[in-house]
This record gives structure tokens, C-alpha cells and sequence, in this order.
């Protein structure tokens, strides 16, 4: 039987808050980990003595476990790695890259490695690399992504029945009724990122904030495939992209209109029609910023009404 999550990683709720780039620092990471699930400080964004500072300052505002996301696409990622084995983080999330590259290292200094997959071949590489889980991520997740395009439903299964690792599940999850889904399929957890981005205590712009908020369903999408895939609202720069592919645009062609800090405009800094807006499908049911701690236990109390009420039905 795969180990339950709440036990891995020894919290109460079996939510992992996603380590997006520019939206989850220490203030985010705190707030999820104190309401019971797991929070996560997202490194992509960090130059190395920022992370260091950012976990710091997260043992100060929680007692409980949290982690770090080290999505392995981003330069520092050697020195991300020497910090969080200095500072003793308990708990490591990778994605993008080959989980052999770090995972042994991790788990000699005893710690939790978790890694993110698209497809089920990777998740059986992450299980031989000795990866503790692997997050199974759905095409409908938001920022960096698959190339294989294969939605959370499909995935989820496929990836439960080709481990024994457990498997947490990702993309287009923001309620309870979707995280009961995910268990159905046969999830032991779930990690959220889009609707904590929309979070009072995340560290995207406002600007961004709201513009996530009464988004349509078909209002992002998935581009870059030559570079690297990620989901994005539509707006200018995005119709700059689309423009661009369309035309058959080369892959350095791409890459100089991608440019240097376009996520970090957008994102952190609120320019809404130049920067890069990196967000899941599932934003289109979001209404309204809350407080991190008050998402958790929304999604949660959901979740266990749902089981209820299935319970009943059946």
C-alpha cells in the first residue's frame, strides 16, 4: 500500500501548495504549512542568498514542515541545492530536469525528495532515481508544462498504476470536489498552485492578482512548445507569441522575444500586457483573494462534505 502523504511529510491536510516562480515566498510557504498542509517556497525566482533569506525567515513564522521547490530549468540551482542542505530543509520538490541529478544528495542528508512528472514514464524514472512521491502534473496546470498534453484525468491513473511511490496530483485542482476527484483516481495527495496564486499572503503583483480573478474558461493557453512549454493568459505578449509561431518563428527567434525577466514583469512587477501571466486553466472559478489559510480549510472541509455525501449516495 503507497504511504500516506500526511505521514511523509508529517502534516495534517493532504494539500501541497505549488512552488510557483514570483507568487510563493516565505510569507505563502508559512500560511499553508501553519493551516495544515504543506507549503512551499518556490526557488526559480530566487537568486541564492534571497532563498537563503526566504527560508530563514519561514522557520521563523511556522513550527511545521515546508519545503522548497527547485525547478531544475533555472541558473543557481547548484548553490539552491548547498542552501537547502545547509539550512536543513526537511522536504524537496524538483521539476523539470532528470531527478537523478540531486536526489541521492538530498535524501543523504535525510531528506524528503518529491518529483514533478508529466507522463507515466517519467514518474518510473523518478521512482529509480529514489524520488519519495512524484507530483503527477495534468495538462491544465499553469506555468511551465508538459509537452505530451495529457490531462490530469488520464494521467493520474496511469501514473498510480505504473508506481508504488505515492502520487500527488496536479493541474486544474483549486476545490474540494477536485481533490476528491483526484483520490478517486487514486491520488494520495494533491498540490495546488493557481488559487493560492490568487492568495492575500502570495507574492504576485495585485495587478496580476486580479486579472486572474473572473477569467473565462479558454482564457490561457499553452505556448512555447519549442522552448519550453508554459501556460499563460492571453494578452499582448502572448499574441506576440502567437503571432510569432504561426509564422514559423525559430527557436532563438523565440528566445529573443521571450527575452530576459518577461515572468518577473508580469508577475511581480503587474505589467499586465508585456509580461509573461503564468496561470492554470482552473482560474476561470476564481472569484475572489483570500487568505491562504482559509483556502486550505475551504478545499478541505469540500473535499470531506463531498466523501460524505458520496458515502450516502452509494
Amino acid at each position: 500500500m503507497k504511504k500516506n502523504i500526511t505521514e511523509l511529510f508529517n502534516i495534517d491536510i493532504p494539500i501541497i501548495q505549488g512552488g510557483m516562480i514570483w507568487a510563493s515566498g516565505w510569507r505563502l510557504a508559512s500560511a499553508v504549512s501553519n493551516a495544515g498542509g504543506l507549503g512551499l517556497i518556490g526557488s526559480g525566482s530566487m537568486y541564492p542568498h534571497i532563498l537563503k533569506e526566504h527560508i530563514q525567515k519561514c522557520k521563523q513564522a511556522t513550527g511545521k514542515p515546508f519545503g522548497v521547490n527547485v525547478p531544475m530549468l533555472y541558473p543557481d540551482i547548484e548553490s539552491h541545492i548547498q542552501t537547502i542542505i545547509e539550512e536543513k530543509v526537511p522536504i524537496v520538490f524538483t521539476s523539470a530536469g532528470n531527478p537523478k541529478t540531486y536526489t541521492t544528495r538530498l535524501k543523504d542528508h535525510g531528506i524528503t525528495v518529491v518529483h514533478v512528472v508529466s507522463s507515466s514514464k517519467f514518474a518510473m524514472k523518478a521512482q529509480e532515481a529514489g524520488c519519495d512521491a512524484v507530483v503527477a502534473e495534468g495538462f491544465e496546470a499553469g506555468g511551465h508544462n508538459g509537452r505530451e498534453e495529457t490531462t490530469t484525468f488520464v494521467l493520474i491513473p496511469s501514473v498510480c498504476n505504473s508506481v508504488s511511490i505515492p502520487v500527488i496530483a496536479a493541474g486544474g485542482i483549486a476545490t474540494g470536489r477536485q481533490m476528491f476527484a483526484a483520490f478517486a483516481l487514486g491520488a494520495s495527495g494533491v498540490q495546488i498552485g493557481s488559487r493560492f496564486v490568487a492568495s492575500e499572503e502570495a507574492s504576485s503583483h495585485i495587478n496580476f492578482k486580479n486579472a486572474i480573478l473572473n477569467r473565462a474558461e479558454g482564457d490561457t493557453a499553452l505556448t512555447l512548445k519549442q522552448v519550453t512549454p508554459v501556460r499563460l493568459i492571453k494578452n499582448k505578449f502572448y499574441n506576440e507569441v502567437k503571432d510569432a509561431e504561426m509564422r514559423g518563428a525559430s527557436i532563438d527567434e523565440l528566445k529573443q522575444l521571450l527575452g530576459r525577466g518577461r515572468a518577473k514583469k508580469g508577475m511581480f512587477e503587474g505589467d499586465l500586457e508585456e509580461g509573461e501571466l503564468e496561470i492554470g486553466q482552473v482560474c476561470s472559478m476564481f472569484k475572489k483573494i483570500q487568505p491562504a489559510a482559509e483556502i486550505v480549510k475551504e478545499i478541505w472541509e469540500e473535499c470531506r462534505a463531498v466523501q460524505s455525501g458520496m458515502e450516502s449516495l452509494m
